[in-house]
């Protein structure tokens, strides 16, 4: 399935329906009063958050949804059936905005999270509602109210518990497949990873976290360059970030500063959570990081290699205690 993180979409609720004139006619009652139903609501549109889904692809095909109105009222007091519902179901993580003022309307985080996105117009009054001790047979009824419209806006971030971070080919979707149950595209060029990967890290017996892999950064990330703006948003709900560098790089110093200038950039917040360095690939040094490397000295540092498991344990381990302690 293709994976989305952004759509557009048009929405209509339903108009109420319209009251009903009307007076009874029965043979024993020749002048029987006013007997006119109400109308009934109209359908609301409905967003519920689903965790089997990973994707807004769906809303990229049908981009228009107009609930039912409500049916009119009739005589003899019969009110008209309500129009039905329509729900859309939409990933855990998905911020839906009205178009038209960019003001969020609701963040739908958690699993059967539901929210009214517009409202079925009230159906109209009957004239038997109007009915009054100097007005016994009123010839009035209200018209049923027009549902909401609107034009909204859906933006996925994913949700997980620790971020990856870092330049393409450092070693992310390695890292995750050895770690997780994740099994990412894997090769040896830049930009493999090209949308958000999941996956599910347990640890003790029955202890868990979800690490999401973002598609690797470059310099520019954060004013869009690459994409990078988009694929940011995607660690923007992590509790922990783990920047890897590739053991390779010409200054690994700088190149750790520079991540977290973009991610700064991006979200000022971003660079104060618990955060975790690798310097990976150091199974193309016999697992030895040189005694003269210049390293940060504001964060953990680990040497890893991915590709014959040194130190992936002591990965784990600290990202766990980081989030138990977060």
């Amino acid at each position: 399935m293709k994976f989305l993180d952004h759509a557009k979409i048009y929405v209509k609720a339903g108009d109420g329906g319209h009251g009903c004139i009307a007076f009874l006619r029965e043979k024993h009652r020749p002048k029987g009063g006013p007997s006119g139903g109400d109308g009934g609501n109209g359908g609301d549109i409905i967003f519920i958050a689903d965790s089997q889904l990973s994707t807004l692809q769906d809303l990229s095909y049908s981009k228009h949804y107009k609930a039912e109105r409500g049916q009119h009222g009739q005589g003899n007091n019969k009110h008209g059936k309500n129009g039905n519902d329509i729900y859309i179901k939409v990933p855990c993580g998905t911020i839906v905005k009205d178009s038209a003022s960019d003001k969020m309307i609701v963040d739908l985080v958690n699993h059967s999270q539901k929210h009214i996105i517009a409202k079925g117009g009230n159906g109209g009054f009957g004239n038997a509602r109007f009915k009054t001790k100097a007005i016994t047979a009123p010839r009035i009824a209200n018209d049923g109210q027009n549902g909401e419209e609107k034009t909204i806006e859906l933006e996925l971030k994913v949700i997980a518990d620790v971020g990856l971070v870092g330049f393409p080919n450092a070693g992310k979707s390695t890292l995750i497949s050895k770690i997780s149950n994740s099994r990412p595209k894997i090769a040896d060029y830049p930009f493999t990873t090209l949308v958000p990967n999941l996956g599910i890290v347990k640890y003790d017996e029955f202890n868990s976290f979800v690490v999401a892999d973002i598609p690797g950064l470059i310099e520019g990330a954060s004013s869009g360059k690459g994409l990078g703006n988009q694929f940011l948003r995607h660690i923007e709900r992590t509790k922990i970030l783990v920047y890897l560098v590739d053991i390779d790089s010409k200054d690994i110093f700088n190149d750790y500063e520079l991540l977290k200038k973009e991610l700064e950039k991006h979200n000022s917040n971003l660079i104060e959570r618990p955060s975790l360095l690798l310097i990976t690939k150091l199974d193309l040094l016999d697992n030895n990081l040189p005694d003269e490397l210049l390293l940060p000295n504001d964060i953990e540092v680990l040497p890893i290699s991915s590709i014959n498991n040194f130190n992936l344990n002591k990965v784990v381990n600290s990202i766990a205690d980081k989030l138990n302690c977060n």
